[in-house]
Parts: C-alpha cells; sequence; structure tokens
C-alpha cells in the first residue's frame, strides 16, 4: 500500500480524534445503547436506533483512522526549506484579482480548504510544487484557467 503522508500536527489530529473515539465516544454510545435496551420494544425505538447508528459511525471512522495512521508517513515542515514542497505554508496573489492567499500543502486527509489546507493531490498544489518564491503558475480548475505569483514560502 502507499504511504500517507501527514504533517506532524495532522497525524497528532487525526491521533487525538481517534483516542477520543475509542476512550470517550465509543463506552457513551454503549452506555446509551443500553439505555435505550431498558426501555422495552427494540423495533419501535428511536433512542436505540440513533445510538446503533451513532455506533456504527463511530466503528467506521475508528477503522478509517487506524488504517491512515497505519500508513502514515510524517513529515515536519519545520525541517524543509527551499522551493514549494509538501508542508510549505505558501502565499500567493491571484494575478487577475490581486487577492491574496495563504495554504500549507497538506496529505489528503488534513487537507480542509476553509482552514488554508490544501490537498497535496490538488490541481493547484501540484502546479506549485518544485516552484519558488516569484514564479507564476497556472492552474485549471472548474471555472476556467487561474494564474498565481508566489509571493513567500514558509515552513513552519
Amino acid at each position: 500500500m502507499d504511504k500517507i503522508l501527514l504533517t506532524r500536527a495532522g497525524y497528532t489530529a487525526l491521533n487525538d480524534e481517534l483516542k477520543n473515539l475509542k476512550s470517550v465516544e465509543r463506552p457513551a454510545v454503549i452506555a446509551a445503547i443500553s439505555d435505550a435496551r431498558e426501555h422495552g420494544d427494540l423495533s419501535e425505538n428511536a433512542e436505540y436506533h440513533a445510538a446503533r447508528e451513532k455506533q456504527s459511525f463511530i466503528e467506521g471512522r475508528v477503522k478509517e483512522l487506524e488504517g491512515i495512521i497505519g500508513l502514515a508517513e510524517v513529515i515536519d515542515p519545520a525541517k524543509l526549506s527551499g522551493g514549494v514542497k509538501f508542508g510549505a505554508t505558501v502565499k500567493l496573489v491571484d494575478e487577475d484579482t490581486e487577492e491574496e492567499k495563504t495554504y500549507q500543502i497538506v496529505g489528503e486527509p488534513e487537507a480542509d480548504l476553509e482552514k488554508g489546507k490544501l490537498n497535496v493531490k490538488s490541481p493547484l498544489a501540484r502546479a506549485l510544487i518544485g516552484k519558488d518564491e516569484g514564479d507564476s503558475v497556472e492552474v485549471r480548475t472548474p471555472g476556467g484557467e487561474k494564474s498565481y505569483e508566489i509571493l513567500e514560502i514558509e515552513y513552519k
């Protein structure tokens, strides 16, 4: 299987979520199922069905997180420098609108555009990899071609 790239912060966040699911959420839902069973007929017991559904979600997420963590290759961005690589925090300016944006290039499981975490497999991240400050990149997006200039590259 292929390794899954994660930043140190991403790995820690996923590991913390897994610990919370196993030590807090799982026991809570087991208790909720037990309480719901005591209310009698399970076929019409909404609390029981809701708790079982939540248990199913928790168990699925635990398996998913264990799989990701098992295949994780943790890269510490603070030890890197130079052009754009995995883990870099890149400040860009849209050459059409002059709007500035900052993204950190991260692994797929930790990507979140609203938080400025850009999936390493995204078209923009692939276009940025290997470039340096001052370079322009062309990216094909669903809305058409976009041009960005790299203003700053940081590893933190």
